[in-house]
């Protein structure tokens, strides 16, 4: 065991460190704080890890004008140490056609968390504005620093991913607060339940009593899980009589968009989505809905009679299939496509189109460029390759489907958008979210996505169906529960029931009030604390 003195002379070091070792000492705290994340979700590491921050923040107080600038640079390592290992699997996707992208691939690995740490250097140097000498230094912490993981979710279109509050998520108990407080509540009780311990230096001289912070985060957390564990017991997994089936093709990347493939694509997924699932399974007949994922064809879908026809061969009647597609804009004849649309189609049984959903929240650098024009002009091009990048969608709205509840169709990572979900007004009895992790191989980024998909459908009380070219496909009921799943990298079909819905949660109903009531009065408290000890 360390003694009490050990103890405090190794935190006097990191307060009084400065330089590249304080620079260090933040990039490590960070790097380990990434474990916390899918798919290891090491939350406890955060007990060590969000204290050095409270201490760097501590020690910036030597810098100049008011250590603000000293503790912006510890926020950005930290930031930097958290974002590289938690997205390093982004470098995969300039692998995929590496003669034209692979140089890219050190810029994309190091300039995005670069970018992103931005946001954790501003949380630290709002902390040290908020700065006290007491235990309300993790509140400053969270406060602030929820502040920036919600801009670095919405600033420049937004990019949320492995957002603080996600840590919490596992063990699933855990994660029911968030039907209350939603993603931006999680972050903040993240941070202040985690930075507690960092109190624990200040002694128990004049009448201080460091112990009550840490002990009652611990107490907070053991709410937490009595609440999560009561809620998960009273709201069992209900099942609707829709079956689903769901086809993981786990193409290769280069296949998916090489047209010369359509062959052998179409006779995969028509194959596959046929494929017997046990001895009692009659194929897709067993299936009210077929669900293909994300940008499934290297070709424009309803543009190709044959391949439409062979869908409406497959398809036995009262049977429909939802699939992702590129989709063409309407155009005169015989003008050349140069862009196109994300898109998300219900084909009837007789080959028909029921209902088309445009994806709106697009990924830079991936569906378009910032300043395309200007960019394609210096010579520049998204991952994707289409001219000119996808076009946006105009509206996010739910689709009918026959017999079916009506679904909340979301492409890719507009599952990471909390709050993002659907209008008050037009509240969907699911979400189906159509991926193509593929992009990203056999890393953690795929159990990162879904890791915040789950947290979507506990927000919103609202199953989740995820079906993603290489994996993770799965079935997540109202509360988080994954019903059945097709991990990654495997071909496959995965037959499950539709859960059906609850009611609609606290968090669908007023969204992030209750989160900003929680850090406006946190905020209060913290000034309330500063203004009493300046005034003694």
């Amino acid at each position: 065991m360390i003694s009490a003195k050990k103890f405090r002379t190794a935190v006097l070091a990191i307060i009084l460190t400065w330089g590249w070792k304080r620079a260090a000492i933040a990039l490590v705290a960070g790097a380990l704080s990434a474990l916390a994340m899918a798919p290891f979700n090491a939350w406890p590491v955060l007990f060590l890890t969000f204290p050095v921050a409270v201490w760097l923040i501590d020690g910036a107080a030597a810098g100049r004008w008011r250590g603000v600038p000293a503790a912006a640079m510890s926020g950005f390592w930290f930031g930097l140490g958290y974002f590289v290992p938690g997205l390093y699997w982004i470098g995969y996707a300039f692998l995929v056609d590496a003669p034209t992208f692979a140089w890219l691939m050190p810029f994309a690995v190091l300039g995005l968390p670069a970018y992103l740490a931005l946001f954790t250097a501003f949380g630290f140097a709002l902390a040290r504005l908020l700065w006290t000498r007491d235990a309300s230094r993790p509140l400053a912490l969270a406060i602030s620093l929820t502040a920036g993981e919600w801009l670095r979710g919405h600033v420049l279109t937004g990019f949320p991913w492995n957002a603080f509050g996600y840590a919490l998520t596992e063990p699933l108990a855990l994660a029911q607060t968030a039907s209350l407080i939603g993603l931006w509540g999680m972050t903040f009780l993240t941070v202040a339940i985690f930075a507690s311990p960092a109190v624990l230096i200040e002694g128990s001289s004049r009448g201080r009593k460091p112990w009550i912070a840490p002990v009652t985060a611990l107490l907070l957390l053991v709410v937490m899980g009595i609440f999560g564990a009561v809620r998960l017991t009273l709201l069992p997994t209900a099942m609707t009589k829709v079956k689903l089936r769901i086809m993981q093709p786990n193409l290769q990347q280069d296949v998916r968009f090489n047209y010369a493939a359509k062959p052998d694509v179409m006779q995969k997924y028509l194959t596959l989505s046929d494929r017997a699932s046990g001895p009692q399974s009659t194929g897709v007949r067993d299936a009210h809905i077929l669900i293909w994922p994300e940008s499934a064809f290297p070709f424009f879908l309803t543009r190709e009679a044959d391949a439409m026809a062979q869908i409406a061969d497959l398809l036995p009647k009262g049977t429909v299939l939802i699939t992702g597609s590129v989709r063409a804009p309407d155009v005169p004849p015989g003008v050349r496509i140069t862009r196109a649309y994300n898109s998300i189609y219900v084909i009837d049984h007789d080959g028909s189109v029921l209902s088309v959903y445009d994806k709106l929240h697009l990924v830079p650098f991936g569906e378009y460029l910032p300043f395309q024009d200007l960019m394609e002009k210096l010579g520049f091009v998204q991952l994707t390759k289409v001219q000119g990048g996808f076009i946006p969608g105009t509206r996010r709205r739910s689709m009918e489907i026959p017999d079916a509840p009506r679904v909340l169709p979301l492409i890719c990572y507009e599952a990471i958008f909390p709050g993002n979900i659907s209008a008050r007004d037009d509240r969907p009895g699911w979400i189906v979210n159509l991926t193509n992790d593929g992009w990203f191989g056999i890393s953690t980024g795929p159990y990162q996505h879904l890791q915040q998909a789950r947290l979507r459908a506990i927000e919103e009380g609202l199953p989740v169906v995820r079906a993603a070219n290489t994996g993770i496909s799965a079935v997540i009921d109202p509360e988080g529960r994954i019903v059945a799943r097709l991990d990654l990298g495997i071909e496959g079909v995965l037959d499950a029931g539709l859960p059906a819905a609850i009611p609609p949660t606290v968090y669908a109903r007023t969204g992030d009030i209750p989160a900003a009531t929680i850090v406006v009065a946190a905020l209060l408290l913290v000034i309330r604390r500063r203004t009493l000890r300046r005034n003694s």
